[in-house]
């Protein structure tokens, strides 16, 4: 039977909000737990409208509908969704709640309560139209081949990893509780249950977590919620006699015993079906930040120390490939040359897999800021152009994120392309220095990755970095250097990406990555100050260098750097290898 069309979809999509007594329908990209990454059976808004990306929603009335993401797929968006059924909006340019309130003033609009957060339906509700809480999600009785739910064993992250014992971590997240009057916390989010109960999983593509939810009380004990057949003896026995484990399905029936008690949740994290079944049994809302974020941002010595293993074998790898990808990359395609980043990772018998879908772009693809080709859909890697490559591994000790844009051909770039390199360069090399009082907002460090675009007229729609895990996301938010207020300060032991890009859409990209981890500085009468150390092993690309437009202070910066690469990297290398990357290394 042939798969329904685009048409058909929204149609039946249509048809079936008519029954249930709706106009509209808002649909996140996010699953039941809102993360980034959602298994098979919860990629709904890519059924539905065709866009993949990792970030949007869709809202849909009965005459016009709508697509929605940030300014890293605004490209993406328009090769993959069928505008003539949908408009595609910038997300923060054009935000949900101006949207419904030109389109929607006085209508009813439905969501599936479980997979759309408090915060969400607050900011819709200020529309001027009716949301409606359905009992069920629309999408999912039209999807007839919708997968099935991934059931993968639940791991044991090992105490030599993780640096602190679950146990430890529990008792932590209690007495914040406790100090705040509050008798429970409700943790939707896989990865924060993760990190604190030390284990691991395989039901996402590039995120190591078992999918599940809990509840962490006051009393220091935690009611999880996942098929118990997932958990085998050894890892009941790591959890513990305070972790009760429950079915999914028992979840509201704990729920309703809370009558009384005050239950934190995060309101941009936390489903509002949690809020809703709470507030039914009287209990009362306390509206905090998932108190897990914070703890897990500052990582242990023990997970610092995995992030610099992974990174020397996450750079022998790297270095490997750009030492092929200029030797035989022209001729390739882009999904081949992903795919061999791939397998040298591989090579490495502490590599999970990739911590997200390689973005391997050349040419005018380079410009597509999160382009992921595949062996169906991508372009074969044409001579003089840059080659952007955007990829992370996941390690058992850590989870990596770098990206490396290199001149392919015989020719130099083009003078303009060249001063767009320098400038990205220079914003890497900026963020990279930078000294600031700890407790600094992300945000505020932001515009050190863009001066020398800006004082040239250019700029990139994307943040210039984000948190990262140890093995969990590669997107560790909320912490971020962005354009936008984050409210999350940076403090010592963090891990962060700085990673400045521009992009000429239609002609080319390009974008350099480096991880760093937040360090003491110096101390002072008034405070600590912090600076970066970058994590990162890899070789930057001269070619695209307007050497000219290079200060001394950042061809010294530079030339350490590759300094430190040739002496960490070049002894795992063979010598063919060694020799290509004593060239790339060599000082300006």
């Amino acid at each position: 039977m042939a798969s329904p069309s685009p048409s058909e979809r929204l149609t039946a999509l249509r048809s079936a909000l008519s029954g249930l007594g709706v106009d509209g329908f808002f649909l996140p990209r996010g699953d039941e737990h809102l993360g980034e990454y959602v298994p098979a059976c919860a990629e709904r808004l890519a059924w539905l409208t065709g866009f993949t990306g990792s970030a949007g929603l869709a809202l849909v009335l009965p005459d016009t509908a709508a697509v929605f993401s940030d300014g890293r797929y605004q490209v993406q968006m328009r090769q993959q969704v069928d505008t003539s059924l949908w408009s595609v909006e910038h997300m923060y340019e054009t935000p949900p709640p101006l949207w419904l309130s030109k389109h929607a003033r006085g209508k009813s609009v439905g969501f599936d309560p479980r997979s759309v957060s408090v915060r969400d339906i607050e900011a819709l509700e200020q529309a001027g139209c009716h949301m409606v809480a359905l009992p069920c999600n629309p999408v999912d009785g039209i999807w007839a081949d919708r997968p099935q739910a991934p059931a993968a064993p639940v791991c044991i992250q090992p105490l030599a990893l993780t640096g602190r014992e679950n146990s430890a971590k529990i008792q932590d997240i209690a007495d914040t509780l406790r100090q705040a009057g509050q008798d429970a916390v409700i943790l939707p989010d896989p990865t924060s249950i993760a990190w604190l109960l030390n284990i691991r999983g395989r039901d996402l593509p590039f995120l190591p977590v078992a999918l599940c939810f809990a509840i962490l009380h006051a009393d220091a004990t935690v009611d999880l919620f996942i098929d118990i057949t997932r958990i085998d003896d050894a890892v009941r026995s790591h959890l513990g006699t305070s972790v009760r484990v429950h079915m999914p399905a028992d979840m509201e029936q704990i729920l309703q015993t809370m009558h009384g008690k005050t239950v934190r949740l995060d309101p941009a994290r936390c489903p509002i079906w949690f809020a809703n079944t709470l507030k039914d049994v009287k209990a009362t809302l306390a509206e905090g930040t998932d108190p897990c974020l914070m703890p897990r941002a500052c990582k242990t010595p023990a997970e610092l120390d995995g992030m610099r293993r992974a990174h020397l074998l996450d750079g022998i790898a790297l270095t490997r490939f750009l030492c092929w990808v200029k030797a035989h990359g022209v001729g390739k395609t882009e999904a081949a040359i992903a795919d061999h980043l791939l397998a040298l990772r591989r090579e490495a018998e502490t590599c999970i897999g990739p911590s997200f879908h390689t973005i391997a772009g050349s040419g005018p693809n380079a410009a597509i800021m999160h382009y992921a080709p595949t062996a169906e859909q991508c372009s074969v890697v044409q001579a003089d152009a840059f080659l952007l490559v955007d990829s992370g591994g996941q390690y058992t000790c850590a989870t990596t994120d770098v990206t490396r844009t290199v001149w392919l051909g015989a020719g130099s770039p083009p003078e303009e392309w060249k001063k767009q390199y320098t400038c990205v360069l220079q914003g890497l090399i900026a963020l990279d220095q930078a000294i600031f009082p700890a407790g600094t907002h992300g945000y505020r460090l932001d515009p050190l990755a863009r001066l020398a675009l800006w004082k040239e007229g250019l700029d990139f729609d994307h943040g210039a970095g984000h948190g990262v895990g140890s093995c969990l996301s590669v997107h560790e938010w909320p912490l971020g250097f962005t354009r936008r207020p984050v409210l999350d300060p940076l403090h010592e032991h963090m891990v962060m990406t700085n990673e400045p890009g521009f992009y000429a859409p239609g002609s080319h990209g390009m974008r350099l990555e480096n991880q760093m981890e937040t360090c003491l500085a110096y101390k002072t009468e008034t405070g600590d100050y912090l600076r970066f150390k970058t994590l990162t092993l890899a070789p930057i690309d001269t070619r695209g260098i307007s050497l000219e437009r290079l200060t001394d202070t950042e061809r010294t910066w530079l030339n350490t750097y590759h300094a430190r690469v040739l002496e960490q990297i070049g002894p795992h290398l063979a010598p063919e290898e060694r020799e290509w990357l004593q060239r790339a290394c060599a000082p300006l």
